[in-house]
């Protein structure tokens, strides 16, 4: 597979390449050269594969022979070794649960396969390789997990101050080896933008080998493509074959990769980014202006991301039909009143628990129903409802069944390193931490 920079069309790099620089100098994302479509027999017959087994053929349809078919087999075993589940909530809702890997979130898709991916490609004797992470929530611990102890890597997170559960800041900060943890006096945005600027540093890159574990990584973008398809093929198990997927939508790498999925031919009706206040988005396919803006604080925080960097791939798929992208995607934002509600009534309607992420993109596929969307709506479940134990009422919190992981947490201690979003403080620390 070839891929070319959003900012430089004419520009080819290998697979190989793009994982380890992870973001054009230009300061554009990696794209694939080209899309090729799965086969129908494939397709026709998605519903009597496993996940693992759907997961392969994905992925080898994008990679061609970058990696092997044995090698790649084995690293998407090891990788996708957990299951996603649609559950039926009422006739016509489903929710897709990703919550069941080592980190409780849809992240572990991407960034257990990136992790292998990386750790094949690294060949002994090579320059360590520094991972620069920002996370809102969830994807510094699904990173952290997946290069725990890696050999020749190391893994910087960077995450908002006061901006993540108390979970997830255990899941950032207890790992140590070769995890280490900055937390940052500022919004995710600002987090972004540290890494982003490190990448374009050329005393950070003369001295270090950096890369990034973002969704800004093709590497994580890719395997995110896997759980669309498998999702669909539970829903043609059960005799459903129209499909519309409701996305809570951050910084829009689990919607990008839904409509990789379309790309490669997977029959979706519609998609429907769902998001909070941060709604840029949404605002930009109501009005077709697209202007980012500064992120605000939710209790979906995972979510608040003002100026979403995968935005540019999505706009890249479809450059040449604007009209078709925004007939395929329709946006939804709620306050956190409403996302409040919706869990609320998620619970008193089907006595299911849900994360504020989650809750979103149920609201967001009832109201599209609601105004005649007659299609079967799945709508996907990001995150374990026990990493947001604030957010619910007594009764509610109660039903929340807390995993032997998550308890083993609790006994460790947190171990970071505050910073303020200025880049040279964040740069002198890079520097003076080899």
């Amino acid at each position: 597979m070839k891929l070319y920079s959003t900012n430089n069309p004419d520009s080819r790099v290998s697979f190989k390449e793009a994982v380890f620089n992870s973001m054009p100098q230009d300061k554009g994302l990696y794209m694939p050269e080209s899309i090729p479509r799965l086969s129908d027999t494939f397709l026709n017959n998605i519903d009597s594969y496993t996940l693992p087994e759907i997961a392969y053929h994905v992925a080898q349809n994008l990679l061609g022979d970058d990696i092997p078919a044995d090698d790649l087999k084995a690293i998407i075993y090891d990788a996708i070794n957990f299951y996603a589940p649609i559950i039926k909530l009422e006739d016509r809702v489903y929710v897709l649960e990703l919550f069941h890997g080592p980190s409780l979130a849809f992240k572990d898709f991407g960034a257990r396969f990136m992790s292998r991916v990386m750790s094949y490609f690294l060949q002994e004797g090579e320059k360590q390789l520094d991972v620069l992470v920002a996370t809102s929530g969830d994807t510094g611990g699904a990173v952290a997990l997946g290069f725990l102890g890696v050999p020749n890597t190391r893994v910087t997170i960077l995450y908002p101050k006061g901006k993540v559960s108390d979970i997830q800041e255990l899941q950032l900060t207890t790992n140590g080896q070769n995890i280490r943890a900055l937390e940052i006096d500022g919004t995710f945005d600002d987090c972004q933008a540290l890494v982003k600027q490190a990448f374009t540093d050329a005393e950070l890159n003369a001295k270090y080998r950096l890369t990034s574990a973002n969704s800004i990584n093709i590497a994580r973008l890719i395997p995110q493509s896997f759980y669309y398809f498998n999702a669909y093929a539970q829903a043609l198990k059960q005799g459903k074959s129209k499909v519309v997927f409701s996305v809570p939508s951050g910084n829009f790498g689990n919607l990008g990769a839904g409509l990789l999925a379309w790309k490669m031919g997977l029959p979706v009706e519609r998609f429907i980014a769902a998001t909070n206040a941060n709604d840029t988005v949404p605002q930009f396919l109501k009005t077709g202006v697209y202007e980012p803006k500064p992120s605000v604080a939710t209790l979906s925080n995972a979510m608040d991301v003002g100026n979403p960097s995968n935005w540019v791939r999505i706009a890249d798929l479809f450059k040449d039909d604007a009209d078709q992208l925004k007939s395929l995607v329709h946006g939804y934002r709620y306050t956190d009143e409403e996302t409040t509600a919706a869990i609320q009534s998620i619970y008193d309607t089907y006595k299911y628990v849900a994360c504020p992420h989650t809750a979103i993109a149920w609201r967001a596929l009832k109201d599209y129903q609601e105004k005649g969307g007659d299609d079967n709506g799945i709508f996907l479940s990001t995150a374990h409802p026990c990493k947001f134990p604030d957010v619910y009422t007594d009764e509610i919190a109660a039903h929340v069944e807390i995993p032997e992981q998550v308890k083993d947490l609790q006994a460790k201690e947190k171990q970071s390193v505050e910073l303020s979003k200025d880049f040279a403080g964040f740069k002198d620390y890079l520097l003076k931490n080899a």
